[in-house]
């Protein structure tokens, strides 16, 4: 979700909790916070440049993300405050709320079935760019993304290809908006002998058929991954998710929203459930993908038990972020190497790699990209539980989280249901979920008794939206009217039509 930056009036920290709602007029989603501190702006592309240039044929070509300057540069040393702020400038009044779908998938060879070299990703890259007017995204000389409008494209590490969709009002345009990604992709990659697959996990091959893609940042990733975590390299290249972004009208909001959805996420994880084979077979759970997670990073990732304490709030987690160690701050045009570091270090011009160098805060937007809870906070919230999987269940994610979250009595009613869940069943249900899906056990019953009734709230929310959006949940309700998730429904066929041959699944899951 591309957002623009500009300067918003300061705040206290220490305002009541419904803050947020008394700065809409500054703090809207298309701002960033800055308090204390001047700004002076970067030159930018003017869009009639922009528009003349594509009348003639030609693209925009734009820096990596990070960009190469930063969009707002302080002349005064960032605080803690600035920080808290932040985040604090998502909120937004409910009739500006949008939704924003991101999903990832897995390019690979139709004739061999192994996955795609970064050649055949620049050239469908740049096929794409030509044929639907996308402007390119490079790092050096290599073409690494794609923007249009809020929309982009980018490479995961592997090479797995992501939508980051613009925010949208309704579910009928975030679905629409995924279909005309799908189509557009199709239309150039079948014409290079090139598909993509929709599951959580990569099904066939290991890390070393795994390509490399030339972006610096993963570069680092790759070296400090083994040293926190045994799946770190796994998550990093194979796999593929969705996820819906969501915004909040206040700080009391965001905090009821963020325990909502990380007591649910297991529930989500479960319904997407799409990740069962490995290297060609079965690899013991249901959603791989999020078993991976259990041992990545575990300073980075997990459950955030903090977020359930009296004291939450944006300040909380803005102290939870300074302490997830570093991977790396972006300075002339390259990626300095900082792992394992303490932003919060950096915040006091005491980064060692950069002695005396103080954060900007798109330095901070980059570090809170690097950290991997459940669920994410940024300027909105992040959705982070499900297995990739086809075109239908990618509509499905966001249906289900705005159905539970953007209407007031759902979102009560699963504050209410979740309200004396304790630590510890959060994190069995987190434990247990990837390997045992709907049928893994709950006080009397099991996580199926619990998505017949969150089901049931988010098609109440969606039906009080008016806007006819039912229809995206027929996915997760076959689900959890037959007890049974898409990866055991991949494992019968495994073990019966496919005669225990994981190949087919490539047609199967083919977009």
């Amino acid at each position: 979700m591309a957002l623009v930056y500009k300067a918003a009036v300061p705040l206290s920290m220490h305002a009541e909790p419904v803050r947020c709602e008394a700065v809409y007029k500054e703090t809207c989603s298309n701002v960033s916070f800055l308090s204390r501190a001047t700004v002076k702006k970067t030159n930018l592309l003017s869009l009639d440049v922009i528009k003349r240039e594509r009348s003639r044929g030609l693209h925009t070509i734009v820096a990596a993300s990070p960009p190469t300057e930063d969009p707002v540069v302080a002349a005064e040393p960032l605080t803690k405050e600035d920080l808290v702020g932040y985040l604090m400038s998502g909120c937004k009044p409910k009739e500006n709320w949008r939704i924003g779908t991101e999903h990832e998938k897995f390019g690979f060879e139709i004739d061999t079935l192994r996955p795609m070299k970064y050649e055949q990703i620049a050239g469908l890259l740049n096929g794409i760019a030509e044929r639907f007017d996308w402007d390119k995204v490079m790092e050096g000389d290599y073409i690494i993304g794609l923007k249009q409008g809020k929309q982009s494209i980018s490479l995961e590490p592997g090479g797995q290809f992501e939508l980051s969709g613009a925010p949208l009002e309704t579910l009928h345009q975030t679905c629409a908006e995924v279909n005309s990604h799908l189509y557009q992709v199709k239309a150039v990659a079948e014409e290079m002998g090139i598909g993509f697959l929709g599951i959580g996990f990569q099904p066939k091959w290991g890390i070393q058929d795994i390509p490399v893609m030339p972006k610096g940042r993963y570069e680092i990733m790759r070296n400090y991954m083994p040293k926190v975590g045994s799946l770190g390299l796994d998550m990093m290249f194979r796999t593929c998710t969705v996820q819906v972004n969501l915004d909040f009208s206040s700080e009391a909001d965001m905090i009821r929203k963020f325990r909502a959805g990380l007591a649910l996420q297991p529930i989500a994880t479960a319904l997407f459930a799409n990740s069962p084979f490995k290297e060609g077979k079965p690899n013991g759970y249901l959603s791989m993908r999020s078993h991976i997670w259990s041992d990545t990073d575990n300073n980075r990732a997990g459950m955030l038990p903090f977020v359930f304490d009296d004291s939450f709030g944006f300040e909380q987690y803005v102290d939870y972020a300074l302490d997830v160690p570093m991977y790396f701050v972006y300075r002339n045009n390259k990626y300095v190497d900082c792992s394992g570091l303490s932003f919060r270090d950096f915040l006091k011009g005491k980064l060692p790699v950069l002695p005396g160098e103080l954060p900007t805060l798109n330095d901070w937007e980059n570090h809170l990209t690097t950290i991997f809870p459940e669920v994410r906070l940024k300027r909105y919230l992040e959705m982070r539980g499900a297995d990739g999987g086809p075109w239908r269940r990618l509509c499905a994610l966001p249906a289900f989280w705005v159905g539970l979250l953007y209407d007031e009595d759902s979102l009560q009613s699963v504050i209410d249901m979740t309200f004396d869940w304790t630590n510890e069943e959060r994190e069995m249900l987190r434990n247990k979920v990837p390997k045992f899906g709907l049928k893994t056990p709950f006080r009397d019953g099991y996580v199926k008794h619990i998505a017949e009734d969150v089901l049931k709230l988010a098609k109440e929310g969606l039906e009080k939206r008016g806007y006819k959006e039912l229809g995206f949940l027929n996915e997760v309700a076959e689900v959890v009217r037959t007890g049974v998730t898409p990866a055991e429904r991949l494992l019968e066929l495994y073990n019966g039509k496919w005669e225990q041959n994981v190949d087919p699944v490539f047609e199967e899951l083919l977009y």
